[in-house]
């Protein structure tokens, strides 16, 4: 496995992951295949509850889900609201994990729009 050297990038892919998450445990919402890097453009977390905030926590894992950094903690997200979560885009390397855990079950969406590098 080697990291993709940005300045060669052969396939530049647009991508989104979204989904629901159904419970309260850590869920992986892009796991970075080898050989590629990705650049994150925009994360976004909506709040499906019509009544009641939730908590949101993002972690990022630089070494393949050992260990995970926050870099969103137990951020309460209104009832019925979206939270743009990013404002400047982040890079993942290859079998970089980035998650996301709610603080009640069925209540988070989110939608990861990125840029897988391949060289």
């Amino acid at each position: 496995m080697a990291t993709p050297n940005l300045v060669n990038i052969a396939t530049l892919t647009p991508k989104n992951a979204m989904g629901t998450l159904a419970d309260t445990s850590r869920t992986t919402m892009i796991d970075v295949p080898a050989e590629s890097a990705i650049k994150i453009e925009s994360i976004y977390l909506a709040n499906i509850d019509g009544s009641s905030a939730v908590d949101a926590t993002v972690e990022i894992s630089n070494d393949d889900g050992s260990n995970y950094y926050k870099i969103a903690s137990t951020i309460s997200i209104p009832a019925n609201s979206t939270l743009a979560l990013i404002d400047t885009p982040i890079y993942l390397d290859e079998t970089d994990i980035i998650a996301v855990t709610a603080g009640a079950g069925g209540d988070l969406s989110y939608h990861v729009s990125y840029i897988e590098m391949i060289d």
